[in-house]
Order: C-alpha cells, then structure tokens, then sequence
C-alpha cells in the first residue's frame, strides 16, 4: 500500500493551467517526478464552476502527451471553467490535480493584428486585420476578434536609422487603412502594430515587422 502511495504521489500531474490566444484555449500541465514518467497515461475533465459533475475530455482519456485542447469546451466565453488531470502507472491512479479558474473573455490573450503595407514616394498606406477567433459563422468564415471586444490598432513606425526599440506611436483607432504622410523619400521605415483592448487594458504582442523604403 505505501509503494502505492509513492507511486500516486509521484506521477500526479502539477503545474495544471490553461493557455489561450484568441479563444485557441489548451490544457498544459508538466508530469511528476515518477521515473517511468514515459509511460504515465493522463485523463482530462472539465466543468462549468457551479456544476456538481464533471465532464469527461474524450480524446484526451489516457492520453501520453501533455496539452489538451478545450477550445470547444469552452466556447461560452463569458463562463469560468475549471479542468483537472489525474495520470496512471501500472494500475495505479494518482489524486486529481486541479486547475485555476479560467474565464475566456476575461484571460485569452489577443494576438496581434496582420498588416501589410503599401507606399509611394513620401506616404505608407497599412492595412490592418484583426486576429480571428477559431468560432464560425454560419456560412463557416471565422468570426474575427473585434466581435468580442471594443479592440483598437495601434500603429507604430521604426525608423530604421534609430535603434529597434525606439518605436513611434503614429495611429490608435479603429480604422482598418491608415496612411502614414509627410516621410522621407529614400528612407527605410518599418512599422509593427498591436491590438489594445481598452476595458481589460491588455494589449497584444506586436506584429510582424513590415519595411518599406520610400
């Protein structure tokens, strides 16, 4: 019984979290410090806080990986979940290991919008898109971010003759076309942008660089 003991305490999962980026929501945990931890199996559930049962995570019942993907499971975004993972060894099971509460609206992460730009002689024009959610409509085009909050672009210019971090905030609003006047002809500029969402005052990472020489 107390080698049982040992083992169950030794493979319970730790570390149980949730990670999310656009309503792309995970399940992470890290094994315990069994030795065999190779051949640990992890069972999945999950509920709604304030429900009595829990739900089985079906393709997540005896897996040997270390994510599971509750993105549908926790599609009413407004509602905090809870998830737990129990492992077993050689017929032995752990305790359940629980997670935090997770609420999608209040804690996925936006990620940043995709821009391209355009230019002429002594302008940039950048378009912005919003990131998408992975939620469909019902002709099945994915529902874009800007559905579930107030978001703003912010735009930003590096010029390339400062150093990286030196960025410049040009534009913060709504539009999805801004265009960037009065710059130098025959110099290089970059711009990045971010999302910013005002009521949890988050902002995303920044885009990608785009570089444009004038």
């Amino acid at each position: 019984v107390l080698e049982n003991q040992d083992l169950q305490h030794s493979i319970k999962p730790q570390k149980v979290e949730f990670h999310s980026l656009n309503f792309n929501t995970t399940l992470h945990w890290r094994p315990g410090w069994a030795r065999e931890a190779r051949d640990v199996l992890y069972f999945v559930q999950y509920k709604v806080y304030g429900q009595s049962t829990w739900q089985n995570k079906d393709e997540c019942w005896g897996i040997s990986g270390h994510v599971c993907d509750l993105t549908h499971e926790t599609s009413d975004i407004q509602e905090p979940y809870y998830s737990r993972v129990r492992a077993a060894l050689a017929g032995v099971y752990s305790n359940w290991s629980l997670s935090c509460r997770f609420t999608p609206w209040r804690e996925t992460m936006i990620g940043p919008p995709m821009v391209t730009v355009a230019h002429s002689n002594k302008s940039i024009t950048v378009k912005l898109q919003a990131p998408r959610s992975p939620y469909r409509r019902k002709r099945g085009s994915k529902i874009p971010m800007t559905n579930y909050y107030d978001l703003l672009y912010q735009v930003f210019v590096i010029n390339n003759l400062l150093d990286e971090q030196h960025r410049v905030l040009v534009y913060e609003g709504k539009d999805k076309v801004i265009k960037i006047e009065d710059l130098r002809p025959g110099v290089s500029y970059c711009i990045v942008a971010k999302m910013y969402v005002p009521v949890l005052d988050h902002s995303s990472a920044y885009s990608s660089r785009q570089c444009t020489v004038l």
